[in-house]
């Protein structure tokens, strides 16, 4: 078995062939998955392989897909659910917070809830208005959620499997703007990643970078311009945003003593709030200056002419990084 070098798009369709050769269990639905492959072609291919019994073209009714998965997962399936874009996603959010999230503890354990959602998030692509939301706090705030952000093809693949191996509901994001970046060499051979840990990608000793999705790509180029200048820059891919593997982000900014943390969404009530505070908690005489975040201000994502000014950029995170480091 040799590598070879797959985007994260193909990262995915690559790990949901796997999971459904694999269990006879598992059945994708969704608005134009089947015969089109998806709207990204995330997809492709899943229905000649698999046949029309598990790989089922919905109604464009996001209500309705949810709550046929959250059925289907309590009797036994393990359904993976797609949403075309993640702004479509709050017709569903009764079904997941009502019931999805609720289903092991309203039920005494008695059932569960096997179910993932994927949804391509985040802006950067020239798309309209709802097709670039990056609300992952929503979810991230749920009980009985858990919430996976992969950034590489890699991590997307490995995370995938885990996902849909998970016996409770994972929503599971994919940065559209990732989807065809970067080609990455990757072996299919169904290894499955820790779905609540974060992945360190470069070590460092002055300050740590923590981020995710889509944004992890501007961090690690912030990180080599650091290094260029004699800073040595710890960049984390936290990847799971709930449950938060906070053992190994105490620990890095422990080391560290700075932290700049980085994400696309709007700042106000973001992730990064909740990790700045968890650090805070548990390493605040270890920190040399104060938590900085990097994220979008609290405006419905532009159109695409004026995204370049609404995403964080290299620049914006070097800015961060020089208040800390110049902090007295």
């Amino acid at each position: 078995m040799s590598e070879k070098k797959y985007t994260l798009l193909e990262a995915v369709n690559l790990a949901l062939h796997r999971a459904m050769a694999e269990d006879d269990n598992v059945v994708v639905l969704g608005e134009d998955i089947g015969v089109n492959g998806g709207v990204f072609r995330a997809t492709l291919g899943l229905r000649e392989a698999f046949g029309f019994k598990r790989v089922i073209d919905t109604p464009l009714a996001e209500n309705m897909i949810a709550g046929l998965s959250i059925g289907m997962a309590a009797q036994g399936l393990k359904p993976v659910m797609e949403i075309q874009f993640l702004g479509f996603i709050y017709s569903a959010m009764e079904q997941l917070v009502s019931h999805a999230g609720r289903l092991r503890n309203r039920t005494r354990g008695r059932l569960s809830c096997p179910l993932v959602l994927r949804s391509p998030m985040g802006a950067g692509i020239r798309a309209p208005e709802h097709h670039s939301e990056a609300t992952e706090a929503l979810f991230a705030h749920i009980p009985g959620l858990r919430v996976v952000i992969p950034s590489s093809p890699a991590r997307a693949y490995g995370l995938l499997l885990a996902a849909i191996d998970d016996p409770d509901p994972v929503i599971f994001l994919e940065p559209t703007r990732l989807y065809r970046m970067n080609p990455q060499p990757l072996l299919d051979d169904g290894r499955r990643l820790p779905l609540d840990s974060c992945f360190t990608l470069r070590e460092g000793s002055d300050l740590t970078l923590v981020s995710w999705g889509a944004s992890v790509h501007e961090t690690l180029q912030a990180a080599s311009a650091l290094a260029e200048r004699g800073v040595s820059a710890e960049v984390i891919d936290v990847a799971c945003i709930k449950p938060l593997d906070l053992d190994t982000l105490e620990a890095s900014v422990r080391k560290t003593g700075r932290c700049v943390i980085v994400h696309e969404a709007p700042k106000s009530g973001g992730v990064g709030a909740e990790i700045a505070a968890s650090l805070y908690e548990r390493a605040l005489l270890d920190l040399h200056a104060p938590i900085q975040r990097v994220a979008a201000p609290d405006i419905p994502p532009p159109l695409y002419r004026l995204e370049q000014y609404y995403l964080p950029d290299v620049g914006d995170i070097l800015a961060a990084c020089d208040a800390v480091l110049e902090y007295a």
